[in-house]
């Protein structure tokens, strides 16, 4: 399925000039040589683009990043082999930085350098035979007259140094850097007529492609997938076959994939394509995740991004706001349907919309999930998980990497989510279904142990907590203080949020609260911790000025409780304690106009 998707998505770009044409890959550049018209070098340019980033309070920082350029199709082939327009510097210089002594050098143990610029030298040379451009010229002479041996104490190649190696190259001419090598349309025309003749002849195998269903050369070894998180610098293998005992038929290698070269050269391309868009792609810990609707105009992406993810740099914040707090309005009036979604401009609703998470694993790539519906079903299912998480009445989206940070302890440095989890939290999320139980046991347990939580973490966990309970075991927990509530774990909650507010009134400021002391023992036996809480409460109501209110609260809730406190709470009695808790104590923040008036 998966790469049937990438190829029609390829189709769906190629038709928008989205994506390369045939015979040309990315490359990223960071140095431009340019060239004197004899061939000799006149300077080497850092062409890397720099901006501005945040960096600490009030602060910045310059950063650099290569620029991305269109050049011939790179090859995939392993050990030393040849490129049109060569980018890389071992090929172009023949040498070697050696880092320990400062110096370039044209030897080493393998002969590497010399090898891979003796076929740089016959390569390109064979291929400009015949062009007559200004660039291609001295491209030419530059070929024909570097002598790696000679060139060890180039002045330009020493002052980059140690950066030698760490990016590629492209060529200008002098004085001329808009007249570039890989620009010129000699070269250009002469490469789409090489690789015409060429790309035909690459397979030894012709036999049923397994994803157009036609007998088609069938892809011996599949291009690289770059830019994953963790993965290879030079990329990563999504199909590779490497082992003997994995062939059969005695077909070798990805001869056994049954993938012609063309639906290769496809889904390789789009999937780097995905990857390298900040658009189409998030990083969840160490998953990298890639989504795409089946068109061209990335607006699903951008509200995708906007709900879920929390990215809404490609829209306008305030009116993805108004619209996501529009549709959760709607899913708790029960009108959400494909209607609404319809109605939203630019979106489409039967859209198929793709989701995927890749890890590296080793050279290759693992596809931890693959998730497929239409996009009008998945944003009705967002709509309502963000809607499930919402604990007071003031709606506020939560994106999923808050969810992702919670599970964490705050005082933990290197502490990961199971990514089982949240792929798992992924599945949920897109197809509606139930929680998985472990996140409600994660969020219940870091409550419970996470010390000096902040306002803003408890309700993001509470609201977690709050959804599982209500989604998996068809509960109605409101999203403020529910007083008809008689649950007795939620009451014990609500006991302990008046008990912590009475103590911090009648003592001020503490260093340790009755929370800090009893609030993990309580949520889990409250019996054996509530008798010496109430008898606590005694002493502080005699030095609050409020008392009356106070007593009356506990007397209230005690009253629903029948002067009894269950002996222990099982997992979702425990999270309903916390949602008690939670909701009381912030209902003690509530303007006093929309404030009972015994709460006073």
């Amino acid at each position: 399925m998966l790469i049937k998707a990438l190829c029609d998505y390829y189709d769906v770009l190629a038709q928008s000039g989205k994506v390369l044409p045939k015979g040309y890959s990315n490359v990223d550049v960071s140095y431009l040589i340019c060239l004197t018209t004899d061939g000799k070098i006149d300077d080497i340019i850092d062409w890397r683009v720099s901006r501005e980033i945040p960096s600490g309070k009030d602060k910045t920082k310059t950063v650099y990043s290569p620029r991305n350029v269109v050049m011939p199709e790179r090859t995939e082939k392993p050990g030393i082999d040849g490129n049109v327009i060569e980018h890389r510097p071992l090929y172009l210089f023949g040498l070697n930085y050696d880092k320990e002594h400062n110096v370039f050098t044209d030897t080493d143990r393998t002969n590497k350098a010399n090898k891979s610029h003796e076929k740089f030298v016959e390569f390109n040379l064979e291929f400009v035979e015949g062009i007559d451009s200004p660039i291609v010229n001295a491209y030419r002479a530059f070929i024909q007259t570097w002598i790696p041996k000679e060139e060890t104490d180039n002045i330009y190649l020493n002052n980059l140094g140690k950066d030698y190696d760490k990016g590629n190259y492209a060529f200008c001419l002098s004085g001329q850097p808009e007249l570039l090598l890989h620009e010129d349309k000699s070269v250009k025309e002469k490469w789409e007529m090489y690789y015409f003749q060429n790309s035909n002849n690459d397979s030894a195998v012709v036999t049923q492609c397994a994803v157009s269903g036609r007998n088609e050369p069938i892809a011996r070894i599949h291009n690289k997938i770059k830019g994953v998180y963790g993965g290879q610098a030079s990329g990563c293998g999504l199909i590779s076959f490497n082992n003997t005992s994995e062939e059969s038929y005695g077909y070798a290698q990805s001869y056994n994939s049954n993938i012609s070269e063309k639906a290769m050269k496809k889904y390789t391309e789009v999937l780097n394509y995905l990857i390298k868009s900040s658009t189409h792609k998030t990083i969840l810990d160490d998953v990298t995740v890639v989504y795409w609707a089946m068109n061209a105009n990335e607006k699903s992406e951008d509200l995708f991004s906007a709900i879920l993810l929390g990215d809404s740099d490609k829209m306008d914040t305030y009116d993805t706001d108004f619209m996501l707090k529009s549709l959760m309005k709607d899913v708790r009036d029960g009108n959400i349907n494909e209607e609404r979604i319809a109605s939203i401009d630019m979106i489409d609703p039967n859209v198929d919309f793709y989701i995927v998470g890749i890890k590296p694993n080793s050279s290759r790539l693992s596809v931890k999930f693959i998730y497929h519906r239409k996009f009008g079903e998945i944003l009705i299912n967002v709509a309502r998980y963000q809607n499930d998480l919402q604990i007071t009445e003031d709606i506020s989206t939560i994106p999923l990497w808050r969810i992702k940070k919670e599970l964490i302890s705050p005082k933990s440095k290197n502490e990961a989510v199971n990514p089982a989890l949240l792929s798992k939290l992924f599945e949920t999320i897109i197809y509606g279904t139930d929680y998985p139980i472990s996140l409600l046991s994660s969020m219940v347990r870091r409550v419970k142990t996470d010390t000096g939580v902040g306002n803003t973490q408890n309700r993001v966990r509470v609201g977690v907590i709050k959804a599982c309970i209500n989604r998996n075991f068809k509960e109605d927990f409101k999203v403020a203080l529910d007083k008809q509530n008689d649950n007795q774990a939620y009451l014990c909650g609500r006991l302990f949020a008046v008990l912590e507010r009475l103590q911090l009134d009648a003592l001020g400021n503490l260093n340790r609260t009755i929370k800090d002391a009893y609030f993990a023992s309580a949520t889990s036996n409250p019996a054996i911790v509530f008798p010496k809480l109430i008898k606590l409460a005694q002493f502080h109501l005699n030095k609050v000025q409020n008392s009356v209110r106070f007593n009356k609260l506990i007397q209230e809730i005690m009253d629903k409780l029948n002067g009894e406190f269950p002996n222990t709470l099982p997992l979702k009695e425990q999270g309903k304690f916390i949602i008690g808790y939670y909701q009381q104590y912030q209902n003690f923040f509530v303007k006093s106009d929309n404030v009972n008036k015994e709460d006073k």
